[in-house]
């Protein structure tokens, strides 16, 4: 007997259900080179390990915020679940605004984000290389902890102190804000509204994800069953063969000819 998800955490858990080994979030840096594949195994073994370091670091749990001061990424979506994972809030800077996280329990930011940080009264602060294999951040002697050299000595479980409350903040970003449960909730109508299909490979552009908010690009796709396809800095030219070679279903916010775009009619 299955049962509605009830928090983000319950949308990571049932990919990993449906398929395990198979490419969960592929994610391309076209500015680098880059190409990044996780399996849902990969990507909850991320999860776990960034839950684990902000309880057991930060005392992370319901009641707590969680500034994520980084661009739109595969170890963006380990923080997001991760901090999900611990029935914590996510606050969402995603689009270079900074001016409220000192209303965070910690700020997690991209490594060149970090020097304007550093000058203000934050609390708990977190530098994040963004390199492709997980490395720490090469160069860098302030005072802000790296994410890669402390999360890698956790632990590949994560069991929460205390169990999210679906009732608990989930998510403020400018607006109102959602609950963890509302986040579920607010993930899978999306889904439903976009045309979302189980088994749907959906391309997303960074611009677009910015744009949307992490409920489009990385909880509704979940919730529909989907796998993912992030590009950074994407390069319009290459999107096509991309989507090919990605063996892409559907895209969200990009038209591609001859690939469904999310959200239109056919």
């Amino acid at each position: 007997m299955s049962t509605a998800p009830r928090t983000p955490s319950d949308l990571l858990a049932a990919a990993l259900r449906r398929d395990p080994a198979a490419p969960l979030v592929t994610a391309y840096d076209d500015a680098t080179g880059e190409r990044v594949e996780l399996s849902a195994t990969t990507l909850a073994n991320w999860v776990a390990k960034t839950a684990n370091l902000l309880q057991d670091e930060f005392d992370v749990g319901p009641g707590s915020t969680v500034a994520v001061a980084l661009p739109v990424h595969w170890q963006t979506a380990a923080v997001l679940l991760g901090t999900w994972s611990c029935g914590a809030a996510v606050l969402d800077t995603a689009a270079e605004d900074d001016g409220r996280l000192d209303a965070a329990d910690v700020v997690l930011a991209a490594q060149d984000r970090l020097p304007p940080l550093e000058e203000q009264d934050l609390p708990d602060l977190m530098g994040l290389s963004l390199h492709p294999l997980g490395l720490g951040m090469a160069g860098y002697a302030g005072p802000a902890r790296d994410f890669a050299l402390e999360v890698r000595g956790h632990g590949d479980v994560f069991t929460p102190y205390v169990p999210p409350d679906p009732s608990s903040p989930g998510l403020t970003a400018g607006g109102p804000g959602l609950t963890l449960g509302g986040l579920a909730d607010a993930a899978g109508e999306l889904a439903r509204r976009l045309g979302v299909v189980p088994g749907d490979r959906v391309l997303v552009d960074e611009a677009t994800a910015v744009e949307a908010g992490p409920v489009a690009w990385l909880l509704a796709p979940l919730a529909g069953g989907a796998s993912l396809v992030l590009c950074r800095h994407a390069d319009p030219a290459a999107l096509r063969a991309r989507a090919e070679a990605e063996r892409v279903t559907a895209t969200l916010g990009l038209r591609i000819e001859g690939i469904r775009e999310l959200g239109r009619p056919v």
